[in-house]
């Protein structure tokens, strides 16, 4: 067969941990899939390759790059092999995301409450006080059900010995979500009785657990609450994901413009008059919510959404001022939190993580830098980083000189080698290094997690950058029993 050739000549680098191949040898969780790929030709797997880029064309599941000058829409690059994970894996990540969350959702009713956790000092007050994304304007707001982050991205990353690590928390406006589903439903009609046969948990009931997490938000005690998604519109790199979830969960997409607020309660304008919102699931960014409150200049939000907000009529998901827990440099505590809220030793590790600000640590980062990943507290998709063992002497004597003069907007850790996994690249498979983007859910019954999540792939050979706007492409992610 064709296809034993292409496991033949899978390469894979002995010093990192590679998900199919251990010592030469298949690992359990995916004999049943190089079973499944013993029956196709090569040429039969680039024919379904191309049937996959045909399929995200058709749907038209794009993604904007911002950086890029020809302003195009670029379809989201997916590899037809999946990456699998087993249910015993799985259990032990969800047990920690769930852990996580727990303590995340504590910690923003306390920092915009009590500061509890300040005043016993397992904090530094100058660390939130100097946090962008702490909004003094939101404290005091009492959400229902006390969950301020109902809908999460965790970004996992598994290390040289096969652990996984919490990378970051992304606790704002997550995205990702669609591009999991539509893998999955790709990935049906590549292989359609595959999945059967592998037992591959379902991830196609996230839309309704979301759409039940946000009816039970509404303020309001009736059967029918009115949930809209507000987007900030077309030019948005997740419109796709915007419109794929609202026509999902049967709910009304809307802008800005398509809101109103009068006697501290929002309203939709439709054809038949003036319909009160109960709940908004927001995808826009907290500073342009409200141009009387916050930016002056924003054309996305609604003006005055946050009085409205503030007196309870209506539930936005997530809440307001959640970038305080998602600060890069705040995520070094989060292990320190757990212990504190729940008398609990944390599940999921933390990567290792040096404080600029500290000088001690800045130093131990300025002699190893070429070890050393440096990130940017507040940005996000790859940007405002240097990869130190990729970097010139230049590059590295800039981003000193600006961590000198900022250092409260840096933080650097080891560069950890991320495990790989087999992808169809040009006829071959090839290794590339992989993250993982579980999606939670928080709601008044708990958490709960559609098991696989998205995981993003490096497509450029040996680099460790997986963001779709750096060049990164997909999976389909699959927990077996």
């Amino acid at each position: 067969m064709e296809t034993e050739t292409l496991i033949k000549y899978y390469q894979t680098n002995p010093a990192l941990f590679d998900e199919m191949q251990q010592n030469g040898h298949i690992r359990l969780p995916y004999q049943k899939l190089v079973e499944a790929l013993g029956v196709h030709s090569i040429d039969e797997l680039r024919t379904k390759d191309k049937l996959a880029g045909e399929l995200f064309m058709n749907q038209g599941i794009t993604f904007t790059v911002y950086s890029d000058n020809a302003g195009i829409e670029r379809i989201f690059p997916f590899d037809i092999l999946p990456r699998i994970i087993t249910a015993a894996e799985w259990d032990h990540i969800e047990k920690g995301i769930t852990q996580r969350l727990k303590t995340l959702n504590l910690f923003l009713k306390d920092i915009y409450n009590e500061q509890q956790i300040i005043k016993d000092k397992i904090i530094p007050a100058e660390l939130i006080a100097s946090c962008q994304h702490y909004l003094r304007e939101v404290a005091g707001i009492k959400v229902p059900h006390d969950i301020y982050v109902h809908i999460s991205g965790i970004d996992l990353i598994r290390g040289e010995d096969g652990t996984f690590y919490i990378l970051e928390d992304n606790l704002r406006t997550p995205s990702g979500v669609s591009y999991m589903l539509e893998n999955r439903e790709v990935t049906k009609r590549l292989f359609p009785d595959l999945l059967v046969k592998a037992n591959v948990r379902m991830v196609n009931n996230y839309p309704l657990l979301l759409h039940n997490n946000l009816m039970a938000l509404s303020p309001r005690a009736i059967s029918k609450p009115t949930v809209v998604l507000l987007t900030p519109g077309v030019y948005n790199s997740a419109y796709y994901e915007h419109t794929f979830l609202a026509r999902q969960m049967g709910i009304q997409l809307v802008e800005g413009r398509d809101l109103v607020i009068d006697n501290h309660k929002v309203y939709m304008k439709t054809t038949g008059g003036l319909q009160q919102v109960d709940v908004i699931y927001r995808r826009i960014d907290d500073e342009f919510m409200d141009p009387l409150l916050f930016r002056p200049d924003s054309m996305l939000g609604v003006p005055g959404i946050m009085g409205a907000y503030r007196k309870g009529t209506v539930a936005l998901a997530n809440a307001v001022g959640n970038g305080v827990a998602d600060d890069k440099a705040v995520y070094a505590y989060v292990p320190a939190m757990i212990k504190y809220y729940l008398n609990e030793e944390p599940i999921l590790q933390n990567v290792p993580t040096y404080q600029m600000s500290n000088e001690d640590e800045r130093k131990h980062v300025f002699e190893n830098m070429n070890k050393m990943v440096v990130k940017r507290t507040n940005q996000s998709g790859g940007y405002g980083m240097l990869m130190g063992n990729k970097a010139t002497d230049e590059e590295m004597r800039l981003f000193k000189n600006e961590i000198e003069k900022n250092p409260r907007e840096f933080i650097a850790q080891p560069i950890i080698q991320l495990s790989t996994v087999p992808c169809f690249i040009d006829g071959q498979l090839k290794a590339r290094h992989v993250d993982l983007r579980p999606y939670a859910l928080c709601g008044p019954d708990g958490v709960k997690i559609v098991p696989g999540g998205l995981t993003r792939v490096a497509l450029k050979e040996g680099s460790l950058v997986v963001n779709s706007s750096q060049g990164g492409g997909s999976k389909d992610t699959w927990v077996i029993d």
